[in-house]
């Protein structure tokens, strides 16, 4: 597997409010025939996070058809889970309604940030969104004491399956606060409701791994494929990939995940947050380069499929 780098789809330069800078974790849903619509999140002029999305053609992409001119969905209430920034994670379609579940963000004092899962739905295609809760629906327990995050989500026979980050544990490290995560599993039966048994699926592998981030599911020919970003130590993200044959036990293959940091340019110090779709018998990855998605996010089409 090698993926051919296409270059930056959009990048963050102030065009609204809520896109000061950065353009971070995309994701795709197709419209119709070769017309997309990439939801990301972008920050104000105060750092926080808000969703909105751009619109293009598959063949095109670089060529901007639609911005937003605000938040699809904005900053929770004061002192809520999400009062500090919200990203997009994943959407659904289901029932006529659009679920899209999302990362909130509040800040701390003890540590930078705490953030969990919540769900917005959206009744009119998903130009607009409204919480389901002002709560998450991923709050911390026993088995994700810290944090929860950046999950995926797929309907199979009746059952949704959801890979998630999970906080491990948040400690000092070079006098800053370091926060672990790897990625977990949970299912329900309404999209709402999770069941959550502490199953691992992505943990951590190399000496001085810290953070396994963003999963993103397909499965082809009944085999599960997972890509995901990881990070050792504080250094920047990297992209990797692993296979199931149930959806739940993984065999991490980074060596195999055939895309890296570039020479030079908006995605040469790290890859990260990588979202794969299918399109007309090509795989497609969304992702961001450095700082997180400041320089904002690009594409590249899997090889032997151009």
């Amino acid at each position: 597997m090698k993926w051919k780098k296409k270059g930056l789809i959009f990048e963050p330069k102030g065009q609204f409010d809520w896109v000061i800078t950065h353009a971070a974790l995309p994701f795709a849903e197709r419209l119709y025939e070769d017309k997309y619509r990439i939801y990301f999140c972008g920050r104000d002029n105060q750092n926080r996070s808000q969703i909105g999305y751009i619109e293009i053609d598959i063949n095109e992409p670089q060529r901007i058809l639609y911005i937003t001119e605000k938040p699809v969905l904005g900053l929770g209430s004061l002192g809520a889970f999400d009062d500090s920034g919200v990203m997009p994670s994943w959407i659904i379609n289901y029932n006529g309604n659009k679920y899209l579940y999302y990362v909130g963000w509040t800040r701390g004092v003890t540590v930078p940030y705490y953030s969990f899962i919540g769900l917005a739905i959206s009744h009119d295609g998903g130009k607009t969104f409204e919480r389901f809760s002002k709560a998450p629906i991923l709050e911390r327990n026993n088995i994700d004491p810290y944090l929860t995050a950046s999950p995926c989500v797929i309907i199979e026979n009746g059952k949704w399956r959801m890979w998630y980050v999970s906080g491990v544990k948040r400690v000092i490290e070079n006098e800053k606060p370091m926060a672990y995560y790897h990625i977990k599993y949970a299912e329900s039966k309404d999209g709402i409701n999770w069941k959550r048994e502490g199953i691992v699926c992505i943990d951590f592998k190399y000496k001085g791994e810290t953070r396994i981030a963003r999963p993103s599911v397909i499965k082809e020919k009944g085999l599960y494929k997972m890509w995901y970003c990881y990070a050792i130590g504080a250094g920047g993200y990297r992209i990797g990939y692993a296979e199931s044959e149930d959806g739940i036990n993984w065999k991490r293959k980074d060596e195999e995940a055939g895309i890296d940091v570039s020479e030079s340019g908006w995605d040469s110090e790290m890859i990260c947050y990588p979202f794969v779709f299918e399109h007309n018998g090509k795989k497609y990855m969304l992702y961001n380069g450095n700082g997180y998605g400041k320089t904002g996010f690009g594409y590249a089409i899997l090889e032997g499929e151009e």
